[in-house]
């Protein structure tokens, strides 16, 4: 269904998925099952329920304390061209944080038209990289769940055609 997206659910005011208060959008369906994820439920590709674009909006445009949105899951680059046209319908003042398994690299070398990685790594502005690896895991870390996870300023990287870290 167009202008839809398969969440498995949204927190209208979340202070832990990211900096400042932020609008979260929980993505549905992950393939990659790391051990220890804190969102399992999110797996499977056919759960969660579909919301519109209108009812995201909406419940974002309730919210006039927000200072940005975060795209977690699952995996938000199963649904990357959806999420991408959603985002682009935003607040410009609205700081964009998108989670994802994948690297920064993977996703630069796999985009193409069809996947839209690309268009969603164009309007994100903070990256948050890499695979949870509960060996890893560390709770002193600034929003994220696993050491190997990096925080990349996403356009600042795009310009440079090299990562650049926050």
């Amino acid at each position: 269904m167009e202008n839809t997206l398969r969440i498995s659910g949204l927190s209208n005011d979340s202070i832990v998925d990211g900096p400042g208060l932020r609008f979260v959008i929980f993505t549905q369906g992950c393939d990659m099952h790391c051990e220890g994820c804190h969102n399992p439920s999110t797996w499977d590709k056919n759960g969660g329920y579909l919301i519109t674009f209108e009812e995201v909006l909406s419940k974002i445009a309730a919210n006039p304390l927000l200072d940005g949105v975060t795209l977690s899951g699952g995996e938000p680059f199963l649904q990357a061209r959806s999420l991408a046209e959603l985002v682009r319908m935003f607040p410009k003042n609205l700081n964009i944080i998108c989670y994802t398994g994948f690297t920064y690299e993977y996703l630069i070398e796999n985009a193409n038209k069809e996947n839209g990685y690309k268009e969603l790594l164009s309007v994100t502005d903070t990256l948050i990289d890499g695979e949870f690896i509960e060996s890893e895991k560390d709770y002193n870390l600034d929003f994220k769940g696993s050491r190997n996870q990096r925080s990349i300023d996403v356009k600042a990287s795009m310009e440079n055609k090299k990562i650049i870290l926050l």
